[in-house]
């Protein structure tokens, strides 16, 4: 397939519209960041999501959904992180052509029961699997700008430590905000002296989080709890908070994967 381009002709300005590729960081072997400048930026939430269009040459079309993975503060401009699907129509496009100065078509935001804004009331649980680590980014770095003293806790489940992706940014959280703790599972390969959870999340490993959380918070208010990623790993995520007496109420999920 050769270069895809937007079609200017494919939908009404107020839909669809062109965004330049300013940046492209290579996160993880199989993760890339796309730094988009949006022609007509609109203001978002942490949470929401972009649709990317691509068109080819011959007029055949493949459409995407994207998590934002920057914070609500400079809405002219947002990253998107793509993780590679091998036999995927958009990711491997993303991965092996799209570079600085591209244009592409975008459509959004979109989304409103996963987003997070500084009014909700209590301590915030995220819980990431994977690439589901993108649009709680974007919450954690709202909390940071908007109400830094709200606790936050991420629990990050990847599958080995070269799959964690922002690597740099989890790392120095914790350091930034004493409000902030960063936890990650390792569910197959742990480096050597690894003193992380090395198991998938279970209700355990969440009651130690939220006991965590609780004396960060020095009270015990209900986080709201925020799980994004794989079904499977949001619906495990899911059952286990409920088995240990979180409020269904306090859950949010957004489920992530390729497109069937």
């Amino acid at each position: 397939m050769g270069r895809l381009v937007p079609d200017p002709t494919a939908a009404p300005a107020t839909t669809w519209q062109s965004a330049t590729v300013e940046r492209v960081a290579v996160e993880t072997y199989r993760a890339k960041t796309f730094t988009l400048r949006l022609a007509e930026p609109s203001p978002f939430r942490a949470g929401q999501h972009y649709d990317v269009r691509l068109t080819a040459p011959d007029g055949y079309q493949a459409q995407r959904s994207y998590s934002i993975a920057s914070a609500p503060d400079d809405f002219g401009r947002i990253d998107l992180t793509v993780e590679l699907i091998p036999d995927g129509e958009v990711s491997p496009y993303f991965h092996e052509v799209v570079e600085p100065g591209d244009l592409l078509e975008v459509r959004g935001p979109i989304g409103g029961p996963f987003t997070w804004t500084p009014d909700l009331a209590g301590p915030l649980l995220l819980l990431a699997g994977g690439s589901g680590i993108v649009p709680l980014k974007s919450i954690l770095m709202h909390r940071g700008l908007a109400s830094p003293d709200t606790p936050a806790l991420l629990l990050y489940s990847a599958r080995g430590p070269e799959d964690i992706i922002y690597r740099k940014f989890l790392d120095s959280a914790g350091r930034r905000n004493p409000s902030v703790a960063v936890r990650c599972a390792l569910t197959r390969r742990q480096p050597p002296g690894w003193i992380g959870y090395d198991r998938r999340v279970d209700p355990a490993m969440l009651r130690e989080c939220i006991d965590e959380l609780m004396t960060m918070h020095g009270n015990d208010s209900v986080p709201l709890s925020y799980a994004c990623g794989p079904t499977g790993f949001v619906e495990a995520a899911a059952d286990a908070l409920l088995s240990i007496g979180v409020d269904e109420a306090t859950i949010r999920t957004e489920r992530f994967g390729p497109t069937q």
